[in-house]
């Protein structure tokens, strides 16, 4: 049976497929044109974030049986066409979260201490001190949305800063909580008394654009925002109104609504920082989710075994 990797993945993904007895296909950066023509070849697909499949693409899937996310979100995968289809899509929720979650706290740090604009800065000749005066993280609230596996990673890593975290999580449980060493809160009793606000939540119906003018008004003046979760959570321009007028200090940000984001209008903005989706494109994460992947894939289409299936109850 033959898999097609279409997005780049460690060399361990194609050597697992191979001592499996599978025939992997490297095809990366290929145009939804090159990939239609070729899709009907395989059983299986393992993609990152680069490719995305539409209902079309899957419908030309002839011998499809399943797709593989190398990473968490499954954003760019039409998950209810494959549904229909009978091709089960499995993510690798757990592979990169430290990689992410770290990522979070280093954009933290960055923010609080202008690091990005002051490295520019000293680049170009320049002697800013006073310009570059930051804030401690010491003693400072950081509200966290969405304390699953990577917003627990950021709680810990914020509670050995020793900064106080209150979170925000619909399905975690006063024993979780206590576990994390962090205060469960209402999401506006967080916007109210954070002074740093980090969010790691899935992008759905009930998050999509929850970074909103309304939000952003029930926060601290003055308050910075991190978000290496979904371009998809924020409201952009309601977020750039609110940094121009200093309702938000500062953004972190390493998603967007569109990417690749080669034009934005958070770009040039002093008081932002941004990066290319890159909160687990670490050496590390990559190699796992690789072989995570590669692994869940030979286990369905040589077992039956299905891991972390997000549309298994259906099929």
């Amino acid at each position: 049976m033959k898999v097609l990797i279409a997005d780049k993945a460690a060399p361990i993904c194609e050597t697992i497929l191979k001592d499996q007895g599978l025939e992997p296909v490297v095809k990366t950066g290929m145009k939804p044109e090159e990939l239609k023509a070729c899709i009907g070849e395989y059983e299986a697909i393992i993609v990152r974030s680069a490719t995305t499949l539409t209902a079309d693409l899957v419908q030309a899937a002839s011998k499809l049986k399943a797709v593989a996310r190398a990473g968490s979100g499954v954003d760019n995968i039409d998950v209810p066409a494959c549904t229909q289809k009978r091709v089960i899509v499995m993510n690798t929720p757990y592979g990169n979260t430290v990689s992410t979650g770290e990522h979070a706290v280093a954009m933290m740090m960055a923010l609080a201490r202008h690091i990005p604009q002051a490295n520019a800065s000293t680049h170009a000749g320049k002697w800013e001190k006073k310009k570059f005066e930051g804030v401690e993280l010491t003693g400072k609230t950081l509200g966290v949305i969405g304390c699953g596996k990577i917003g627990a990673v950021v709680a810990d890593r914020a509670t050995g800063l020793k900064m106080k975290v209150l979170a925000y999580d619909p399905v975690m449980t006063p024993e979780r909580a206590k576990q994390l060493g962090v205060q469960m809160v209402g999401l506006d009793e967080l916007y109210a008394q954070s002074d740093f606000i980090t969010y790691h939540v899935a992008l759905c119906e009930a998050t999509k654009g929850m970074l909103n003018q309304a939000a952003i008004a029930k926060m601290k003046k003055g308050v910075r925002i991190i978000n290496c979760a979904r371009g998809g959570i924020m409201v952009e321009a309601d977020v750039k109104e609110a940094l121009q007028s200093g309702q938000i200090a500062g953004l972190a940000c390493d998603v967007y609504v569109k990417e690749p984001a080669t034009e934005h209008i958070f770009f040039g903005m002093e008081n932002v920082i941004c990066t290319p989706h890159i909160a687990a494109s670490t050496k590390d994460a990559q190699i796992t989710v690789a072989r995570q992947a590669a692994e869940q894939i030979a286990d369905f289409l040589l077992n039956g075994k299905r891991t972390h299936a997000v549309n298994g109850k259906d099929l």
